[in-house]
């Protein structure tokens, strides 16, 4: 009854999540029908359990969800995101119409721009490129998906986005874990994707399948001269990266003792510090760049930043106020103490679960969190146990977070679908198999590499 009381709650998130219904509301609705047939008292475990764990996320990773939506916006309002992918999609042109939309989105993305604001940015140029090279529309949210979910998001070492930073709380690493690791697993998820879109394009240019006709949100034309100097523009994301590599190193090398009166140990908080202060030091820097084009709209660019961030870190929260409640159920604990038995490296059962808790919260933060925040002590005793790199746990963990968590009810499919004006039947497929398909393969090709090379 256990098992059957969660996969009907999952089954009915997906839907309203999917029918546009707001889970910060629905998720602990949905927690508490699981609940109930697992035999659980319904407030204490909606008061106890599920409003903590969501308040505990919120605390640790809020900083996080601001400063990184506040830069987002204000490379937005200022011109500078669209000045970089404009300036890559043109250079690179119509005939690599598809590579060059996949790197202006991963660009702006490893430096920390957040991803809602890339998929903004970058459609209309996307949409303009692929009309004049007669692709057909319905690859775009493909294309913009690969250079924005996968190898930037999760593997690459050093991104300054949250589904790397998580990790970093369990296990005392920082950004740049197992770099080999996640390049090869980057690499995967960049060849594979972007062999799969030039397929489908191919596969459409046979079959005499064009850009298309009377398609929602078509962008209107842009006043490209008023768009910041490429350079310029690159440099709060240049600055981003910098900084946070810089402080991820400096940082471990202070006295341990500033954290003695809250119990805490350093290298626990190195992750989130360096980001905090690298995301800061990104916005005062792109607004001073940009002062003359952002005088007298600060306040609204700041105001809008924070505002927006709300919406994202309690949506997250509460996925992950949900599946603290699901993990905490008989029939989850069953699954997981089967999956934890397997035998050999313990990336592999990390890997499942983590797949499986994203996919549940259609969040890859949110699931990785429930993971982490359950299972990561006994993930580090394990990995001690067979000598282990705990860099190689947080490096899948955080590739595994961004393969299930895509399902069609994942928030950010469904806000990408919108800004492109399409829908799932049109593009999810293409979206499925870069975003789910890619980094579930790359993440089994990173376990594969690690235990039979010691790849660190």
């Amino acid at each position: 009854m256990s098992i059957l009381g969660i996969l009907l709650s999952l089954a009915l998130l997906i839907y309203v999540a999917y029918r546009g219904f707001s889970v910060i509301l629905f998720a602990p609705v949905m927690a508490l029908i699981a609940a109930a047939l697992s035999g659980l008292d319904l407030l204490p475990t909606y008061t106890e359990l599920f409003m903590p764990k969501m308040v505990a996320y919120a605390k640790n990773f809020f900083p996080v969800f601001m400063l990184g939506a506040v830069f987002g916006k204000v490379m937005d309002d200022t011109g500078a995101a669209r000045s970089i992918a404009h300036a890559i999609i043109e250079k690179l042109g119509k005939e690599r119409a598809i590579l060059a939309v996949v790197l202006a989105c991963a660009i702006l993305t490893y430096g920390g721009v957040s991803l809602f604001v890339v998929a903004f940015a970058v459609y209309p140029f996307a949409a303009a490129l692929f009309r004049e090279a007669d692709i057909p529309k319905r690859l775009i949210p493909g294309s913009i998906a690969l250079g924005s979910f996968t190898f930037t998001m999760t593997a690459l070492p050093g991104s300054p986005q949250i589904q790397n930073l998580i990790p970093t709380k369990y296990f005392g690493t920082n950004g740049y874990a197992a770099p080999i690791v996640g390049l090869i697993a980057g690499i995967f998820m960049f060849g594979f994707g972007l062999w799969w879109l030039e397929r489908r394009r191919k596969a459409a240019l046979a079959a005499g399948e064009g850009y298309g006709t009377g398609h929602k949100n078509e962008p209107e034309g842009m006043n490209l001269g008023d768009l910041p100097n490429f350079w310029l523009s690159l440099l709060p994301l240049v600055a981003v990266l910098g900084i946070n590599y810089w402080l991820t190193k400096y940082i471990p090398t202070w006295d341990p003792s500033i954290l003695k009166a809250y119990n805490i140990p350093l290298k626990s908080v190195v992750g989130i510090w360096a980001i905090i202060v690298a995301l800061v030091t990104g916005i005062i820097l792109a607004i001073a760049l940009n002062f003359k084009q952002m005088k007298g709209r600060i306040a609204k660019a700041l105001n809008e930043g924070t505002v927006g961030s709300l919406l994202a870190i309690m949506n997250t929260a509460s996925e992950v106020g949900y599946g603290n409640v699901i993990s905490s159920l008989p029939g989850f604990k069953a699954i997981a103490a089967g999956l934890m038995s397997i035998k050999g490296t313990p990336l592999i059962s990390e890997a499942i679960i983590v797949n499986v808790l994203a996919g549940i919260t259609g969040s890859a933060s949110g699931g990785m969190s429930i993971a982490l925040e359950t299972m990561s002590k006994q993930y580090l005793d394990l990995a001690r146990q067979v000598n282990l790199n705990p860099e190689l746990l947080h490096r899948i963990a955080s590739i595994s977070s961004g393969g299930f968590d895509t399902l069609p009810h994942n928030g950010a499919v469904i806000t990408l679908l919108a800004i492109c004006g399409l829908t799932h039947k049109q593009s999810y497929a293409d979206v499925g198999v870069v975003s789910l398909v890619g980094p579930v393969l790359a993440t089994i090709v990173a376990i594969i590499m690690t235990t039979l090379f010691r790849l660190v």
